[in-house]
């Protein structure tokens, strides 16, 4: 599965691809090289006004992602080398639009759109253990070894230009110019043979990892069916990733010589998780209203779990919210406390989007009464932190981030919500730091390098009545400098060679 539509080169001219290597080559191009050619790809979807670090899907996301990046160490997959060097982060995208794709380094994209759309974890497991295949076998850089006089850094350019396409073509023809452009044109696209070497570790490395097998076989069906259907664009995933009917086959066999009496039921919580992808994934005011009027009118019966009516639920109260009818979001948030009551892992999804519904209504003790605030998930995390600030309790904030920072460097949310504790409590040479480390874990080395500027400023001249400057943190400051200036030059030399 690949790097995202081809709509933006379909009037390009390609000139012929050279050869990929075999699949049991190696590539020279280095792991250090790939992971910086994915940091520059990164970066620019850090920077996207689409991008979204939601707390409640990235934790549902990273539930099934790293069972498969630990199943990917048990079967050799993931080397040592690529498990300390590779980022292994997904990156979500508020786009409608069913695609996802793997990045240089470790990245890997995922639109709401296809979250919206799968039915069950295991079809998510089953996209996700794809993806992290390509990069585990090293697809991508094979892929630019294939082509000598296209650089890394031009293709880095034409992957953002392909991915830019999905939004907009004018944008997408604004980053892909030239007949250099043109040139890896066929590049961008993973070979026939890397498909499918991609789907068979990435099915054995998804059933590793407990996942249900035939979430890769009806994954296939749905793009098959859809396929059929037409593409009017929204389905970029189709067109990176040509399905055959020997790939089609090859799962559906594999399935059935691994096949279990029985399958899990319908997952209550992914149906909540796949309708909130479809609230935040820019739906349009009219498709809002209309997930509304659906759960005013649902009314379940009998004690089982409904799983329809708990997403319907769901959905109509986030579309209320985001409407900000506060009241009606009210109303269809009970009756889903109501019927997710007795699970406790569903309890607490309808609880977290209680305490959403009133704090969006600025109700901020009633959303401090909502919410586990010693729980240690991260969505808890987020707004138990905003919460506590704003109510004065910043000192309480900061003991939970404090340690969340440290085992989560890259968390540069966690990273902006700690600064903001940090100036409630005037400590500014903290809060300075915080933020620069924010713009450190999306990759802005630039912003990063501004702010730590600005920290060392006020320490050889700190405001009168500041009192006396921490020398440990002072120290810190001044290595965490160094490092970035580091990172600045590599920056620059890599675009002065390429």
């Amino acid at each position: 599965m690949g790097l995202g539509p081809q709509a933006a080169l379909a009037q390009a001219r390609a000139t012929p691809a050279a050869q990929l290597p075999s699949l049991g080559d190696g590539s020279s191009m280095t792991t250090s090289a790939e992971r910086r050619l994915g940091e520059r790809i990164a970066r620019e979807i850090y920077r996207d006004p689409d991008y979204i670090d939601d707390p409640v899907l990235v934790e549902y996301v990273q539930s099934i992602w790293q069972p498969l990046l630990n199943a990917a160490r048990q079967r050799g997959e993931l080397t040592e080398e690529l498990d300390q060097r590779f980022a292994w982060e997904v990156l979500m995208g508020a786009d409608r639009t069913i695609n996802a794709f793997a990045l240089p380094g470790g990245y890997l994209g995922l639109h709401l759109g296809l979250l919206g759309v799968v039915t069950s974890p295991d079809e998510l497991a089953s996209v996700l253990g794809h993806e992290l295949s390509h990069v585990t076998q090293r697809h991508i850089s094979r892929m630019m070894e294939s082509q000598s006089k296209a650089m890394p850094w031009m293709i880095g350019a034409m992957i953002l230009g392909v991915l830019a396409a999905s939004k907009s073509p004018d944008a997408a023809n604004a980053m892909v110019v030239g007949g250099q452009a043109a040139a890896v044109q066929n590049q961008l696209n993973f070979s026939r043979d890397m498909e499918r070497e991609a789907d068979r570790i990435g099915y054995g490395v998804m059933t590793q990892a407990g996942f249900d097998p035939i979430g890769f076989v009806s994954m296939f069906e749905k793009l098959q069916q859809a396929s059929r259907i037409g593409d009017n664009g929204s389905l970029p995933y189709l067109r990176t990733h040509p399905l055959t009917t020997e790939r089609i086959a090859d799962m559906q066999s594999r399935q059935a010589l691994d096949a279990r009496p029985v399958h899990a039921p319908p997952s209550a919580l992914h149906a909540m998780m796949a309708a909130r992808a479809r609230v935040l994934g820019n739906p349009g005011i009219d498709m809002l209203r209309a997930w509304v009027a659906e759960a005013k009118a649902v009314h379940p019966t009998g004690p089982a779990v409904d799983v329809r009516s708990i997403a319907v639920l769901y959905a109509g109260a986030l579309s209320a919210l985001h409407q900000r009818d506060f009241a009606m979001a009210r109303n269809l948030v009970v009756r889903l406390q109501a019927l997710t009551t007795t699970d406790p892992a569903l309890a607490r999804i309808s609880r977290l989007l209680a305490a959403e519904i009133e704090w969006g209504a600025g109700d901020v003790p009633a959303t401090a009464a909502l919410l586990d605030l010693q729980a240690p998930g991260r969505p808890e995390l987020v707004l138990g932190s905003q919460v506590r600030t704003r109510m004065g309790q910043a000192t309480d904030a900061i003991a939970r981030l404090q340690p969340w920072v440290a085992l989560h460097p890259r968390d540069g949310t966690a990273w902006q919500l700690l600064a903001a504790a940090y100036t409630a409590q005037d400590q500014t040479l903290r809060a300075i730091r915080a933020e620069a480390e924010a713009q450190v874990a999306r990759l802005d080395y630039a912003g990063a390098m501004d702010r730590f500027r600005a920290a060392q400023d006020y320490v050889r001249k700190p405001p009168p009545g500041s009192g006396p400057v921490d020398d440990i943190e002072a120290s810190i400051i001044d290595t965490r400098t160094r490092q970035i200036q580091a990172l600045l030059k590599e920056q620059a030399l890599d675009k002065a060679n390429n």
